[in-house]
């Protein structure tokens, strides 16, 4: 599927699924939420990467690692020279950050074939993102009910969008982009409270902000 057929698919049948369900949820339906999502799922790199806000850039970032190298595994089941020629590591490296990791490759090896599961994971993680936007606008109650709703979800989009990958490089830059992104609008794009947060040096998160090219977004008021 090009970028046009998926943009048609996101605009014709994504788009609709997500009206129906805040529809269900919160007896409304919101543009913004909605735009919010299909544009992240429509994005060249879909993939989104969901991390607790509390976790430490360093927690963060190694969770984020064992999350997308199990699921590429899994997609895989289990042969690591495939996987390193799809993600862009030698079969060396893919074999040491499984070590480091502890990732049990040979549980991966036996598990049942993976249809729409990683493709799944991947809308479930892309929805929770764009959602935590959201946690301080949206009256809890109504977020809750549309989380209670995004496994069904994530399922029924699955089914219509194509499977995309990243490699080992462009996640780890996605995640960061993304971590960093929701840390910062957190704290009102106050550097040194979010680094504080983060454990990490303020220097190093401005060097982050500009290499990543991370910029501050305006959300709207409560529903």
């Amino acid at each position: 599927m090009n970028k046009h057929n998926l943009e048609e698919t996101i605009k014709e049948k994504v788009a609709l699924l997500l009206e129906e369900t805040m529809e269900k949820s919160w007896g409304i339906y919101v543009p913004q939420v909605q735009s919010d999502i299909t544009d992240k799922l429509q994005s060249q790199l879909p993939v989104q990467f969901y991390i607790p806000a509390a976790s430490s850039f360093q927690e963060a970032k190694r969770k984020f690692k064992l999350d997308f190298l199990q699921s590429q595994l899994q997609l895989h089941r289990g042969n690591v020279s495939q996987l390193a020629r799809f993600i862009g590591l030698d079969r060396r490296s893919v074999h040491r950050v499984i070590k480091e990791l502890d990732v049990q490759i040979y549980t991966i090896r036996r598990e049942p074939q993976v249809s729409y599961s990683s493709q799944e994971k991947m809308i479930n993680q892309t929805i929770r993102f764009a959602l935590a936007g959201y946690k301080d606008i949206i009256q809890p109650q109504k977020m809750e009910k549309l989380y209670q709703e995004v496994p069904s979800l994530s399922r029924n989009l699955a089914k219509i969008i194509p499977h995309h990958h990243l490699t080992w490089k462009q996640a780890e830059c996605e995640f960061e982009k993304q971590f960093l992104s929701q840390a910062l609008q957190d704290s009102s794009w106050k550097i040194a409270e979010t680094a504080r947060q983060l454990k990490i040096q303020p220097e190093t998160l401005h060097r982050k902000i500009v290499k990543l090219g991370l910029v501050r977004r305006n959300i709207a008021k409560t529903i």
